[in-house]
């Protein structure tokens, strides 16, 4: 299990919900979801046993990169209480998304676990269709599908759609790019539904992320995952049905958000 922890939230909150249009370069998506200075925090854990804390941070100020003005978002994670004893993970994943078009312009990843290591720059030429990485000086050019995302970016873009226009049961496919591939991700918007959490009661949307045959999960649909249900939309609750157990993740603390969350 040793890079489970972070690598599913992210993964969870990746792009999978959204649909591609062919990019233009003075498109412009329109987002009431987030701006600077959020900064939303979660608390891991294996049954009553804390596994590891994430945080999810946007600057405070602007970015350019690509010469357009981007929005600096972190999302860090780290192990803690005996699962940092086991495996020890500090990950760092950082994505520069561009304020209007809200695609990634460029993405980082600083990994430590355990023993290992990897420091990894992803530049992205959305006019070209093309992304450029960077591991150790050692450059590579791989083509990618128009509007491609990180697994960072997608997520804020995730935040800008209208799930009313989206129809139960419905399975969305998009295009990430993520350690030099092209991934389809696949999700089935569930419904709507009222979940319980530390801070009271508050409607959410619930989310299916599918995922291929492995001996890790319990079949196709083994994540489940509750968004809120306004103009946010951020995760609120993460489950994870595992062959040894369950692994869930919950909200610990938020800030910096448009709107207020509702507490029924």
């Amino acid at each position: 299990m040793k890079r489970i922890y972070i690598t599913l939230l992210i993964l969870i909150s990746a792009s999978a919900f959204i649909g591609f249009k062919q990019f233009e370069q003075n498109r412009v998506i329109p987002n009431k979801s987030f701006g600077l200075g959020e900064k939303v925090e979660y608390r891991v854990h294996y049954g009553f046993i804390n596994a590891a804390e994430a945080r999810v941070e946007i600057a405070k100020n602007i970015t350019v990169v690509n010469n357009k003005p981007c929005y600096k978002i972190n999302v860090t994670g780290r192990t803690v209480g005996p699962f940092d004893l086991i495996s020890k993970v500090r990950d760092t994943w950082r994505s520069y998304v561009d304020t209007a078009a809200i695609l990634p312009h460029m993405f980082q990843r600083s990994i430590q676990e355990n023993k290992y290591r990897k420091e990894e720059t992803v530049v992205f030429n959305h006019g070209k269709d093309v992304a450029v990485t960077t591991v150790k000086d050692e450059s590579k050019t791989h083509n990618v599908p128009n509007n491609i995302h990180d697994i960072v970016s997608g997520y804020f873009f995730l935040r800008t759609i209208n799930f009313d226009k989206v129809a139960e049961g419905e399975v969305i496919e998009v295009p990430t790019f993520f350690d030099g591939e092209v991934y389809k991700l696949r999700v089935r918007y569930v419904g709507k539904d009222v979940i319980k959490t530390k801070f009271g009661k508050t409607r959410v949307l619930r989310l299916n992320p599918l995922i291929p045959d492995n001996k890790l999960f319990k079949g196709e649909g083994a994540m489940r995952l509750w968004i809120s249900d306004d103009v946010n939309k951020i995760p609120l609750k993460v489950q994870v049905e595992l062959m040894i157990g369950s692994l869930e993740m919950d909200l610990k603390s938020y800030k910096g958000l448009r709107t207020d969350l509702v507490w029924l």
